[in-house]
């Protein structure tokens, strides 16, 4: 099973927030880098990243990640 961000969107919850990469990162306690690699859809993402990720960015994980 892989988790992905959809990146589009992904991005685009961020920017709505008014947080820059490293702000998610800071707030999320993931690396800036990874939050760059996620919205290139370069790395996939753990299950415990990724729920995380959606209650910074404040939006229902199926909505931010697709699972293959």
């Amino acid at each position: 099973m892989k988790i992905i961000a959809r990146p589009d969107l992904f991005a685009r919850t961020r920017i709505l927030k008014g947080m820059s990469q490293r702000e998610l990162a800071r707030r999320s306690g993931l690396s800036h880098t990874y939050i760059s690699m996620l919205e290139r859809s370069k790395k996939t993402i753990g299950p415990a990243a990724a729920k995380k990720l959606s209650d910074v960015l404040d939006m229902p994980m199926d909505e931010l990640f697709i699972i293959k």
